[in-house]
């Protein structure tokens, strides 16, 4: 890194942007506005003239972003997890000793530290940045959770406070007012290299058991009316006691739209429920096929390693995995077994 005669890290204000997708365009566009320079790449030659279009560098190689970054270069790296190290590999001949490299991806921060420890013999920085916020972030902005070097992830502070939400309306929380730190601007620097993908893996882990219980909750509504259904009696299925107990046909916008407002239970993910159902009440457009990017599988392991019970977290996990048709062999297993040992023949799926 450079310094300053006083000894300060010297602020970046310049940044190379890899992937500008649904994210990294979007923060290329925050990052403009701030009046950081932004020298951007992506594959896709649409992409970059896009952004060319809105005062940003265009570059149609890592070998020509390298090159019209000044030293010390501060390159940042938005593309999916699998390709991280493909892209290193593609950077390394055209960067120099100082240089900083930032992954703002969801990689698990088990390779973050590999890689610092591997860029450090280079004498190149390496950063983690768990990165939220989504196609919301140009207008929100971002938060992040940052791992590295302290004087490093500190020369990069005007890139993370341009990116970031900022304190906005959100009240401070009572007893922080002489904490101080950027945690309530939106960014936080949490520790060495890998901390900050670790602090996001557990973000994205609960993240799934929130948006599960949501959609657990929402489904029971959905099902309020089964009293008023004339359903066949035969033995495959459990009898409803009291059908005149399940006889309301709710509104589950309303109902989500009347929890936002005050209930214990509000938040984006509800806000963003309410919006959902607002548009399209039987969610017609969507299959319900619900994928993972790996956050969950790497909280859950973390919490085995560690001995901490995460049942919610684990459960909502396994329900995407079902929602994809993963336990469709089990299940077809399930009804061989009841078939052979009763004679239960399967119901017809409605």
């Amino acid at each position: 890194m450079k310094y300053k005669r006083s000894g300060k890290v010297a602020p970046i204000r310049q940044l190379g942007m890899i992937g500008l997708g649904r994210m990294g365009g979007n923060m290329v566009r925050r990052l403009l506005g701030s009046r950081i320079r932004c020298v951007a790449f992506d594959r896709s030659a649409k992409a970059v003239k896009q952004m060319v279009k809105i005062k940003a560098v265009g570059a149609e190689s890592l070998a020509e972003l390298a090159k019209k970054l000044s030293a010390p270069r501060a390159i940042w790296m938005m593309v999916p997890a699998a390709a991280v190290d493909q892209t290193i590999a593609e950077l390394l001949p055209h960067l120099e000793r100082g240089d900083i490299l930032i992954d703002g991806g969801n990689s698990y921060y088990v390779d973050d530290s590999r890689r610092a420890k591997e860029l450090a013999a280079r004498g190149i920085h390496y950063v983690d940045v768990g990165t939220s916020g989504g196609v919301w972030g140009l207008a929100r902005g971002y938060c992040m959770m940052i791992g590295g070097e302290v004087s490093v992830v500190k020369s990069l502070d005007p890139v993370f406070a341009a990116l970031a939400p900022g304190e906005g309306g959100i009240a401070r929380t009572e007893g922080r007012k002489k904490s101080g730190g950027t945690a309530e601007r939106g960014y936080l620097h949490c520790g060495p290299s890998g901390a900050g993908h670790f602090v996001k893996m557990v973000h994205n882990g609960i993240e799934y058991g929130m948006m599960a219980a949501y959609a657990e909750g929402f489904n029971v509504l959905r099902a309020a009316n089964i009293g008023r259904r004339s359903d066949r009696v035969d033995a495959e299925t459990t009898p409803l006691r009291d059908p005149a107990n399940y006889e309301y046909d709710f509104a589950l916008g309303a109902i989500a739209e009347v929890w936002r407002r005050g209930s214990v239970i509000s938040s984006w993910l509800l806000d963003l429920t309410a919006n959902a159902l607002a548009r399209d009440p039987k969610l017609s457009k969507f299959a319900g096929r619900v994928s993972d990017s790996g956050e969950g599988r790497w909280t859950i392991k973390a919490a085995i390693d560690e001995g901490v019970p995460v049942p919610v977290l684990t459960t909502a996990l396994y329900e995407r995995f079902s929602s994809r048709g993963d336990a469709r062999f089990q299940d077809k297993l399930l009804s061989a077994l009841r078939f052979q040992f009763g004679g239960h023949a399967e119901e017809p799926i409605h």
